[in-house]
């Protein structure tokens, strides 16, 4: 006797959907700048290099931390990252302005390290010249990550394959 496996194609576009619908209302605000709309000087090197406040809704119910990368890819020598955050718990839905710059985050969550080598928020200080892109990337996670303190980008992007469920961004611009 041999079993046979039936696939339903109308339960399998129902599952795609609902993952599509539930990314879909995933999403990341800020109030410190316009989405796609220039960064102010407070939360850059030429002012008080503040973060800005970032608030989130809709993840996925499987979220079980969150975790923000953000990152310059017009930097002069590669992709800069000026921030690094995980194992941020479920029950924060928000960053403040001015999260001290110490590993341990308020509410919860670890602060890695920047593209400076320091631990914390370093925000954009380009050199003169052209428009860069700064990319605040939010991702929901099925799992608390396995890294210890001080990771970076590199090491919180290997924690997190294979456990990233959704992920949204908001971008600003500036230039000096």
């Amino acid at each position: 006797m041999t079993s046979r496996k039936i696939t339903s194609v109308p339960l399998l576009l129902a599952l795609a959907a609902a993952i599509a619908n539930a990314q879909a209302q995933f999403a990341i605000t800020n109030s410190s700048f316009p989405p796609n709309g220039p960064i102010g000087a407070t939360f850059t090197c030429s002012g008080a290099n503040h973060s800005p406040a970032l608030e989130w809704s809709g993840a996925p119910a499987a979220t079980r931390s969150y975790a923000i990368i953000v990152a310059d890819p017009d930097a002069p020598g590669g992709t800069f990252i000026h921030w690094v955050a995980y194992n941020i718990p479920t029950s924060v839905t928000k960053v403040t302005e001015d999260v001290p710059k110490v590993p341990e985050m308020p509410g919860g969550g670890v602060q890695g390290m920047n593209g400076a080598g320091r631990v914390g928020y370093f925000g954009p200080c380009p050199p003169p010249g052209k428009v860069h892109h700064y990319h605040f990337s939010l991702f929901a996670l099925d799992s608390m990550l396995s890294v210890g303190t001080g990771a970076d980008a590199e090491a919180l992007e290997a924690a997190m394959k294979g456990h990233i469920i959704a992920q949204t961004e908001v971008m600003g611009t500036y230039s000096r």
